[in-house]
């Protein structure tokens, strides 16, 4: 007996955290269910080169996306280094309101540092996005990472260990959901 043949279907997934809509292919809402979008923020961050990693979650009928992933792509962050200068870089993991992150700054000073320095801005930027973190849910620090808002207020607090010529989150995951 011959099989009826199935044809895929656009379906609208919507990105809540950008105000955007885009459109995936399957041949049911169902099988979109988990599924990984990557969706490059570097037109709407004007040249600021990120990518955002977004997990696919069903909601009734409408298909909505939630944010899993940023990262700041390693072209732009080349492109930023200036000879004479000292990057520093730190990796740690985090609790949100509702989950586990791992939170990778990275800051450019304007000079270079003695090795003190460098370890002081260090110490003081995972003490600060800690605290910023622990009272906000995944969808607030996305979106105020998006807005340049953490950054800026990080980079206010760093200025007085010494002044900065970048303060930026390279990445950005959720490790674990809280249920």
């Amino acid at each position: 007996m011959a099989q009826a043949k199935r044809k895929k279907r656009f379906f609208n997934v919507e990105i809540p955290i950008l105000n955007k809509e885009t459109q995936l292919m399957a041949f049911e809402p169902e099988a979109l269910e988990g599924k990984h979008i990557k969706y490059d923020l570097t037109r709407l961050l004007r040249g600021k080169s990120m990518l955002l990693t977004l997990v696919v979650k069903k909601e009734g009928e409408k298909l909505t996306s939630i944010p899993k992933e940023m990262l700041l792509l390693p072209y732009y962050l080349r492109r930023m280094i200036r000879k004479g200068t000292n990057y520093v870089e730190d990796s740690f993991s985090a609790e949100a309101k509702d989950s586990q992150m791992r939170i990778k700054p990275f800051l450019i000073t304007r000079r270079k540092v003695s090795r003190a320095v460098r370890k002081a801005l260090r110490e003081k930027t995972r003490e600060e996005i800690t605290d910023y973190i622990k009272d906000k849910t995944t969808e607030e620090i996305f979106d105020e990472i998006l807005r340049n808002h953490l950054q800026k207020t990080l980079n206010l607090k760093l200025k007085k260990i010494y002044p900065l010529s970048l303060c930026e989150i390279r990445t950005l995951k959720v490790e674990k959901r809280k249920e």
